[in-house]
């Protein structure tokens, strides 16, 4: 074993994170003149996915006025993340059985009918309901394009795939929300769908045209897919987000319908654990949490997914109601997150190559931590360069926290076992950021409804997202309660960035006390299929 975390002990022969013997697959390419079209499928398919959320947002008040159904178009959001969540891990198991290509090209085509489907829709109940459709499509895509990264590149050059998809959805942050706008307001809102057509048409062809997957020995049986507990997992984390994403919002947190789906998840999720374990080919395998690594990631990752709810969600609020900026600078103040992470994550190797992952994810997310606490401290109501200054630090800090783990858990896992390990991580960041934005609300809702108690004017609203519309109308309130409100919304919002703060010490705690020293790296052989896998330690 090397005596510094950045060295790497190579053997042949080695085994797995979990004891096993390493795979020794290919990866799914093993040409380099071959990698350009099958990366810019990737690419492609993963704009799809990453430009879905922001490009339909800036649409709402076209949508609405056409199909109506002010009262559930959040489902258009809660809908699709409900269906890309939910179906991450069987994605993940069906690629590891049937492999990458049939399940990527099954998701494109999902995600290429639920986007006609969209554009077609003749109500808001129609168009929910085609945006699960398309979600179905997502969730193919965002865990099958992350695996089929990994196959494609051995572990020295991953950060150059990685960086790049980074990059899609840096791009897509900041492209959609424009692009959405100018086909909203000058078009119609139904070319926000199919505009998806062309782009997933060219990347499903590269896909069929340029993707070779290695051929796999024949199993001694029939594959078998758990669809007991599959339907378990989709029926669990389809409650327990329903309850996340409407409690607080459709109905009080201590409601029957909340209390009801909260204990239904419950007891779904128990029955759940008991199907999976008595399941010959489970959807998410025991040693999923078993092993110390891919615990360990998920649990940080799902941590990190809580903290991004703080910029993500509440920075445009606070940017607009505290600053006085118009949407396009408030959506400025948080694209700069977007710029500086992939330009870290790009670097990154040059770090954890030196210290090794863990040390490398501590590290950012020790500076992110640092950033989190410094927010609350800016000054009323100062400039838009301090947040938009926060913001460029802390992408720098999760490019450098996030890309080393997902690199990291990826590289202890043979072939048959990466899109398990892959969709396991990303579900837990999407289950991360859906209680994120149930906890932080009910936060931000109660230090406004605090601060708001005695405040000079009445008949104020209650929430954030009402007290942000109410302060779009200059005359409104007073000069002094105009000033009370602003104040009110700058301390929730100071709040939920200390919980953020709180997600980011969890991670660090996960790291800490749950991750090894050195993640157990197998090192897959890239030319020759019958070489063995050699393992080392990073």
């Amino acid at each position: 074993m090397s005596g510094t975390d950045g060295e790497s002990d190579a053997g042949t022969g080695g085994t797995d994170a979990g004891g096993g013997k390493a795979a020794a697959v290919p990866p799914a390419l093993t040409t380099p003149r071959g990698r350009r079209p099958v990366v810019a499928a990737l690419m492609l398919g993963m704009a799809l996915a990453a430009i879905d959320g922001t490009i339909v947002s800036t649409a709402v008040p076209q949508i609405v006025g056409d199909l109506g159904g002010l009262a559930v178009f959040s489902w258009l959001f809660s809908g699709y993340l409900l269906a890309v969540t939910v179906t991450l891990p069987l994605y993940g198991k069906l690629s590891d059985t049937f492999g990458r290509k049939p399940v990527l090209i099954a998701g494109i085509i999902l995600f290429l009918v639920g986007s006609v489907l969209c554009a077609a829709a003749w109500n808001m109940a129609a168009l929910i309901a085609f945006r699960i459709v398309q979600g179905l499509g997502g969730g193919a895509l965002q865990g099958t394009v992350q695996t089929i990264a990994a196959d494609l590149y051995p572990l020295k050059e991953r950060p150059r795939i990685q960086a790049k998809l980074s990059t899609v959805w840096a791009t897509s942050a900041v492209a959609g929300p424009v692009v959405g706008g100018l086909l909203a307001g000058y078009a119609d809102w139904r070319w926000i769908f199919l505009i998806n057509l062309p782009v997933g048409a060219v990347a499903l062809w590269l896909v069929v045209r340029h993707l070779h997957e290695p051929s796999r020995p024949r199993p001694a049986a029939r594959p078998r897919v758990d669809w007991a507990g599959a339907l378990a997992v989709f029926a669990t984390g389809s409650l327990l987000l329903t309850a996340l994403v409407q409690g607080g919002v459709a109905w009080p947190w201590l409601s029957a319908p909340s209390l009801g789906l909260f204990g239904a998840s419950a007891v779904l999720a128990a029955l759940t654990v008991v199907i999976e374990r008595r399941a010959a080919e489970p959807i998410i395998p025991g040693w999923v949490w078993k092993r110390r690594t891919i615990a360990s990631v998920n649990l940080a990752l799902g941590a990190m997914g809580l903290l991004m709810v703080a910029p993500t969600v509440f920075l445009p609020t606070y940017a607009q109601s505290v600053l006085g900026l118009g949407p396009i600078a408030a959506g400025f103040v948080l694209s700069v997150m977007t710029l500086s992470w992939p330009v870290s994550a790009a670097l990154s190797d040059r770090v954890y190559n030196r210290i090794g992952f863990r040390r490398t994810a501590m590290i950012g997310m020790s500076a992110a931590l640092l950033v989190l606490l410094a927010f609350p401290l800016l000054p009323y109501p100062g400039e838009p360069w301090h947040p938009a200054l926060l913001m460029l630090l802390l992408g720098a800090a999760l490019g450098l926290f996030q890309l080393p783990l997902i690199v990291g858990v990826q590289s202890t896992v043979g072939w048959a076992e990466r899109g398990t390990t892959t969709a396991s991580v990303l579900f837990c960041r999407q289950v991360g950021q859906s209680i994120g934005a149930a906890v932080f609300g009910a936060v931000a809702n109660g230090v406004l409804a605090a601060r708001l108690l005695d405040a000079p004017v009445d008949g104020l609203p209650g929430d954030l997202d009402a007290v942000t519309r109410a302060l779009e109308d200059p005359g409104a309130f007073s000069a002094a309660a105009t000033d009370r409100v602003r104040r009110a919304v700058d301390a929730a919002v100071d709040y939920v960035y200390i919980g953020a703060a709180g997600a980011a010490a969890l991670a660090l705690l996960a790291l800490i006390t749950l991750a090894p020293r050195r993640f157990p790296v197998i090192t897959e052989a890239t030319d020759a299929p019958e070489t063995a896998g050699a393992q080392g330690r990073r």
